[in-house]
C-alpha cells in the first residue's frame, strides 16, 4: 500500500500481543530494560512498515532541508516508540519518574478562572499524555480529551487497564459530529479543559490548506468551527519530548473567542489555521524528531473546503 493512502487506513502497529508484551516488560522489568527493548522494536518497524518509513524520510527531508539518512529515520521511529513506552509509566506512576517542565501554565489557569472552560488544541507531537500527568497537579481542573478510541483499540485497551478512570475522561471522536460537539459543550459548561489534536483530519472531514514547512498542507477545519460555536478561550499546547525522562509542556494563548463571520468564513478559517500551522512549524523545528504523522501529510488532499463552507450547522447543534 502506498503511503499516499489515508492515515486511518493504516493498521495499528504491533497489535494486542505486542502492546501487552511491552506493558509487561515495562512494568515488571523497569524503565531501563523497557528502553533497551525499544532498539529491536524500532528496527522491526523500520523494516516492516514501508509506508511509514517513506513518510518519515520525506518529512525529515522537509524539516532539515537535506535528504534524510536511514539513521535519521530510525531516530524518528525510536523517539515515537519512547513516547509510547512512557505513556505506560505516566499512567501507571504519574509524573514521579519524569522531569516535566511547563511554560504558560499560569496563563492557562487565568483562562480557566473565567469559568467558561477552555479548548486546548495540540498536535501529534511529543507526548500529549504528559498533559494528564500535569493535570494531576490540579485535581480541581477537570480534563476531557477528544480521542478516536477505534483507531488504536489495543493501545486504548492497555491505557484503560492501567488507569480505568481514563475512559470517563475521553470524548470518543468515533462518534458522529453532533454527539462530539454536544459532549464538548457540556464539558466546557462545567469549566473543564477539553483537549484535542488539530493537525490531522479524519476521512470525512473538510480540510483547508495552510503553509507548513515550505508547502501548503491540509488541516481540518472542525476544531475551529467548534471553537467558534462554543465561544470559549482557545489555548495551544505543545508537548515536547526532550530525551531521557524529560518533557516540556508549552501553553500559548490563541484566542479568547474565535470569531468566524458568515460573510468571510473562508478567509477567517484560513487565517486561524495558518496561525496554528505557523506555531506548529515553530515547535516542529525546535524538536524535529517529535512530530509523529507517519503518512504523506502534504499529499493528503481530503475534501478541501470551498470558500463558502457553512459553519452554521455545527453552531446550531451546539447551541440548541
Amino acid at each position: 500500500m502506498s503511503n499516499k493512502g489515508h492515515w486511518q487506513s493504516r493498521p495499528e502497529g504491533g497489535g494486542r500481543f505486542a502492546i501487552w508484551l511491552i506493558r509487561t516488560i515495562a512494568l515488571h522489568g523497569g524503565r531501563r530494560i523497557g528502553r533497551l527493548c525499544l532498539y529491536p522494536i524500532t528496527l522491526y518497524f523500520y523494516v516492516r512498515r514501508g509506508p511509514e518509513r517513506l513518510a518519515s524520510r520525506q518529512y525529515l527531508q522537509r524539516v532539515f532541508g537535506r535528504p534524510a539518512t536511514p539513521w535519521m529515520v530510525l531516530k524518528h521511529l525510536h523517539c515515537f516508540a519512547a513516547t509510547l513506552l512512557d505513556r505506560v509509566y505516566l499512567l501507571a506512576h504519574g509524573e514521579q519518574p519524569f522531569e516535566i517542565e511547563t511554560q504558560g501554565l499560569e496563563m492557562l489557569d487565568q483562562r480557566l478562572a473565567l469559568g467558561r472552560g477552555v479548548l486546548l488544541f495540540g498536535s501529534h507531537q511529543g507526548s500529549f499524555e504528559a498533559l494528564r500527568a500535569v493535570g494531576a497537579r490540579r485535581p480541581n481542573m477537570p480534563l476531557r480529551v477528544v480521542l478516536d478510541k477505534q483507531k488504536t483499540p489495543a493501545m486504548t485497551e492497555l491505557l484503560e487497564a492501567l488507569a480505568p478512570e481514563i475512559g470517563n475522561c475521553v470524548i470518543d471522536a468515533a462518534q458522529d459530529g453532533t454527539s462530539i460537539a454536544l459532549a464538548m459543550a457540556e464539558a466546557c459548561q462545567t469549566g473543564a479543559v477539553v483537549a484535542m489534536l488539530a493537525d490531522r483530519g479524519r476521512g470525512h472531514e473538510v480540510l483547508r490548506h495552510a503553509p507548513f514547512l515550505g508547502t501548503p498542507a491540509p488541516f481540518p477545519i472542525s476544531p475551529w468551527l467548534l471553537a467558534h460555536s462554543l465561544q470559549v478561550p482557545v489555548v495551544l499546547c505543545f508537548g515536547l519530548y526532550l530525551g531521557g525522562n524529560r518533557y516540556r509542556l508549552v501553553f500559548e494563548p490563541m484566542a479568547d473567542r474565535v470569531q468566524i463571520p458568515r460573510h468571510s468564513r473562508g478567509p477567517a478559517l484560513d487565517a486561524l489555521i495558518a496561525e496554528y500551522a505557523g506555531r506548529l512549524e515553530h515547535y516542529v523545528r525546535v524538536a524535529p524528531y517529535n512530530w509523529f504523522n507517519f503518512y504523506d501529510f502534504w499529499q493528503e488532499s481530503g475534501r478541501l473546503a470551498a470558500a463558502d463552507v457553512d459553519a452554521a450547522a455545527v453552531g446550531e447543534r451546539v447551541n440548541a
